[in-house]
């Protein structure tokens, strides 16, 4: 779902910066995001197992973050590729080759300057955190340390989420 996502909207966003590209293209995604988040609620509605139950609250905590971050673009005007806001969310891409000694592609994260490898760890079906802005920032704190090998260390008052932010992250 975040390979498409990422694919689509990065998709949308240099149609809309090409000359005779869909100036309404975001609005559009836009329309069709809250229409597969609502095709998702109705089916959570249904009669499912605990564990689809449980994929789908992860998948609709997911895609209702994605789906507002697309009305953040249409509210602010964001167009292109190389916009902050697009640089800055978690995307990440199918790549048939990598760089670098690993050469066999796969799945890559990019999260504004930092690129990694999506390592394929399986934790179990687990429930995923509400996404707020203050998560990007730190999530993006991190990717950054991370890209550079080095460590971060979230700091703030005790209660505040820092540990399962770091464990979100980590999960994603």
């Amino acid at each position: 779902a975040q390979i498409m996502w990422s694919k689509y909207t990065e998709a949308v966003l240099r149609n809309m910066s090409s000359d005779n590209g869909n100036k309404n293209g975001m609005k559009e995604w836009l329309a069709k995001n809250i229409s597969m988040v609502l095709d998702l609620v109705i089916m959570i509605r249904g009669k499912l197992s605990r564990l689809q139950r449980k994929v789908l609250a992860a998948l609709i905590t997911t895609d209702v973050f994605c789906k507002d971050q697309i009305e953040v673009f249409v509210n602010d005007g964001v167009s292109r590729v190389n916009d902050f806001a697009w640089q800055q969310q978690l995307r990440y891409y199918w790549v048939d080759e990598l760089d670098g000694p690993h050469t066999d592609g796969g799945c890559v994260i990019k999260h504004a300057n930092a690129t990694l490898r999506y390592m394929y760890e399986y934790m179990g079906c687990t429930s995923r955190l509400v996404i707020t802005p203050l998560t990007v920032k730190a999530w993006l704190t991190i990717t950054g340390a991370i890209h550079l090998k080095l460590g971060a260390a979230p700091a703030g008052p005790a209660g505040t989420g820092k540990t399962e932010t770091v464990k979100d992250l980590g999960k994603a």
